[in-house]
């Protein structure tokens, strides 16, 4: 029985969703705080090379294996190795991977749901208090948020992919783009912002390191949704007459500019009521930097701006990071839908109903994860210390797993995929690509030293996370 798939209606179409799923919460947070811990332009310089010399091969590489194959990861992984059982395995691994990071991406979503009805209702003080974020995440309540988001992110992937997936891109990406823009330009009116923006982008080599290099890294392959089949499924549903060089270098300039634009915001509104600030002391997690820190420097806006201003500006920031968390969590679920359509040979709403039954169980056990349950609440130890369920599922698929889909991805496609066929698909939509200088790095990159560094931070991010060692100190 043949399925319709769907395809996007336009070049423009597939970069906005693809920079949809990329602009997430890590463009919005993470990278601020990652920043500003590892150097501020000297990360900025390092993350970019990143993203042009190692994460744009693995992205055009990704597209193309989905575009060749017309398949999502498991078959793509299985079309491209001539069906061989251990390849088509890592094609499910790619399937698993953003089924799990769905689970807790949820989660995380229907907080930020909280704390933006929370800030519109003119609650900004409490939500500055250092305990509230323990009481949201511990009360029951959260769960009528919960049922609220899952009918609007499986509404959406129930359209279809031009009229689902597509169409909120097509209108949360340029909202997206909008406020973020007005934040900055007002932070940017604020005493003191100046020197957020110094301390961003004012380089001080003297800071470079082998922790700024592994940080970089992890966050420009992390960033832009590599390893986690998104970009295989997508590429299945891109246009044969279309770029794929063209169109991955947008969506990265995309998603590098969404996340330069978030520095830009929150360093210098942290500084402009903070002078003094310490990098040391902006807490390394993106959960706490959201739900902890920044909504006291909101609060504290108020002098500024008063009580209602400063509630607005709290709330455009969630309302923000919300459409960001939105558009990924759609592009996430995508995957495992397309595999149920395309292996199962699911009707697509069959997929999205299933999807939505098995990311709804396993959701809700990662919010008890918070004191509702405490067996989930310390669920596992690892790492030199006890570890929820919540923590189980974000360590592993959303750090640990990543690099290791990327690794396989690209010794697919240099050492299984014969008589040049990456090349030959790149080729397809670009005939100026053919004998490029890019066709050359790209061929070269995916053959040498990518697959190294990929295999490295895989590496070094199981040490990192399971036994709380880091492989940079041997170096």
């Amino acid at each position: 029985m043949s399925i319709e798939r769907g395809q996007f209606s336009s070049k423009l179409g597939f970069i906005l969703a693809a920079a949809g799923s990329a602009v997430g919460l890590g463009n919005l947070v993470a990278f601020p705080v990652m920043a500003s811990k590892n150097g501020g332009a000297v990360f900025l310089f390092v993350y970019v090379l990143f993203v042009a010399l190692v994460c744009l091969p693995v992205m055009m590489a990704e597209i193309a294996m989905g575009r060749r194959t017309q398949r999502n990861p498991v078959g793509a992984f299985a079309a491209l190795s001539d069906n061989h059982g251990g390849w088509r395995m890592a094609g499910k691994l790619a399937i698993l991977t953003p089924f799990m990071i769905a689970v807790f991406y949820t989660i995380v979503t229907v907080w930020i749901i909280i704390y933006l009805l929370k800030a519109l209702t003119g609650n900004l003080g409490e939500l500055a208090q250092p305990e509230t974020f323990g009481a949201v995440v511990g009360s029951p309540s959260l769960f009528v948020y919960f049922v609220i988001l899952q009918v609007l992110v499986f509404a959406v992937l129930l359209s279809g992919v031009k009229n689902g997936i597509e169409r909120q891109a097509r209108i949360l990406m340029p909202t997206l783009a909008v406020m973020l823009v007005g934040l900055i330009i007002f932070v940017m009116t604020l005493d003191n912002a100046s020197a957020g923006i110094r301390y961003y982008l004012v380089p001080d080599f003297s800071q470079f390191d082998s922790t700024v290099v592994n940080a970089a890294l992890n966050q420009a392959f992390f960033s832009l949704s590599l390893g986690m089949g998104i970009m295989i499924t997508y590429g299945s549903y891109f246009s044969s007459s279309d770029s794929i060089p063209g169109s991955s270098r947008l969506v990265a300039i995309a998603d590098t500019s969404v996340a330069f634009l978030a520095g830009l915001l929150i360093l210098p509104a942290i500084f402009a009521f903070n002078p003094a600030t310490n990098p040391e002391d902006l807490s390394s997690s993106s959960v706490g930097l959201i739900f902890t820190y920044l909504p006291q420097i909101f609060l504290s806006m108020q002098s500024a701006v008063g009580f209602v201003g400063a509630s607005i500006v709290a709330a455009v920031f969630f309302a923000l990071v919300l459409f960001a968390a939105f558009t990924s969590l759609v592009s996430i679920l995508e995957i495992p839908i397309s595999y149920m359509i395309d292996e199962w040979c699911f009707s697509r709403r069959k997929a999205v109903l299933t999807q939505a039954a098995l990311v709804s169980f396993f959701a809700i056990f990662a919010a008890m994860s918070f004191g509702m349950s405490p067996f989930l609440t310390d669920f596992i130890p690892y790492g030199g210390g006890p570890k929820s369920f919540f923590d189980l599922l974000a360590d592993t698929f959303s750090e640990v797993i990543l690099p290791f889909v990327g690794f396989l991805a690209c010794i697919l496609c240099s050492y299984r995929w014969r008589n040049r066929g990456l090349s030959a698909e790149l080729s397809v939509g670009d005939e100026s690509y053919a004998g490029s200088l890019m066709e050359k790095y790209v061929d070269f990159s995916l053959r040498t030293f990518i697959p190294v560094v990929l295999l490295f931070v895989f590496l070094n991010s199981l040490a990192q996370k399971y036994f709380a060692f880091d492989l940079l100190s041997l170096l």
